[in-house]
C-alpha cells in the first residue's frame, strides 16, 4: 500500500489516465492481482503462465504473452508496447503519454524515462576496496568533486518502457536506437526493497499531491 492504494491499483489507474494508451492489460500470475484488474473492469485482467512469472523471467516473456493472448483474441495488431511497472509508483500519466509521444515523432526505436544520477553516485565518485585502500573504479577524480565539475548523467528509472513492434519481434524491449524523457528525481522512485518503500511513503506523506488518485477517465 502506498498513499491509501496498491503498487498495482496505482500502476492501473494511472495507465488508464495516460491519454496515448489504446488497451491496458495488467499481466499477472497471481489471482489477488488479476481479482484487483477485473474490479476495474474484465478487460483489464491478463492471466500470466507460471513458467514465465518467476523472478527469473523476461520481461519480453510476458510482452510476447501479452500480445500473443490478445491478437489471438481478435484485437488488432498493436504498433508498439509500454510497460508501466508498478514498482515506480510516482509515474504519472504525463509521463507515459511524454514517452509515447517522443516514440511516435522522433522515428527512434524505443523510448524511456530516465533521471538524473545524483553526485554521489556518479561514475567518477565510484570506488572499490583494495585491502582497506580505496581506489578509484574507474577513474581518478583528478579534484572533481563539486557538481558544477561533473557532466550530466543519466539513468533508466524504471517507470516507462515504450518499444516498437519491430523491435519486439526481434526478442528485444528495447531498440538500439533508444530515446530518454527526463522525469524529476522525486517521480522517479524505483522500489527495490524496504528503504526504497519506505523514501515513498516519506514523500507522499510529504507531498500529498503524490498521494491524490489519478483521474481515470471510463
Amino acid at each position: 500500500m502506498l498513499g491509501g492504494k496498491t503498487l498495482v491499483a496505482r500502476a492501473l489507474e494511472t495507465a488508464l489516465a495516460a491519454e496515448r494508451l489504446t488497451r491496458v492489460v495488467v499481466s499477472s500470475e497471481h489471482p489477488e492481482i488479476l481479482a484487483l484488474a477485473r474490479s476495474y473492469g474484465d478487460e483489464y485482467a491478463l492471466q500470466r503462465p507460471e513458467e514465465i512469472s518467476r523472478d527469473t523471467s523476461m520481461a519480453i516473456e510476458f510482452v510476447h504473452h501479452a500480445l500473443g493472448a490478445l491478437e489471438g483474441a481478435g484485437e488488432p495488431r498493436f504498433d508498439a508496447v509500454a510497460i508501466v511497472q508498478p514498482s515506480s509508483p510516482l509515474t504519472r500519466p504525463s509521463d507515459i503519454d511524454a514517452t509515447i509521444e517522443l516514440l511516435e515523432t522522433s522515428g527512434a526505436e524505443s523510448c524511456v524515462t530516465v533521471a538524473k544520477i545524483e553526485q554521489s553516485i556518479h561514475p567518477y565518485k565510484l570506488k572499490t576496496l583494495r585491502g582497506d585502500q580505496l581506489v578509484p573504479y574507474f577513474e581518478d577524480e583528478r579534484g572533481r568533486m563539486a557538481q558544477h565539475q561533473l557532466p550530466p548523467l543519466y539513468a533508466r528509472n524504471g517507470s516507462v518502457y515504450a518499444t516498437r513492434r519491430d523491435v519486439i519481434n526481434r526478442g528485444k524491449v528495447l531498440g538500439d536506437d533508444c530515446r530518454a524523457v527526463v522525469m524529476p528525481r522525486e517521480y522517479s522512485v524505483d522500489i527495490n526493497d524496504e528503504i526504497d518503500l519506505q523514501f515513498a511513503e516519506f514523500l507522499v506523506e510529504r507531498h500529498p499531491n503524490l498521494a491524490a488518485p489519478n483521474k481515470v477517465h471510463f
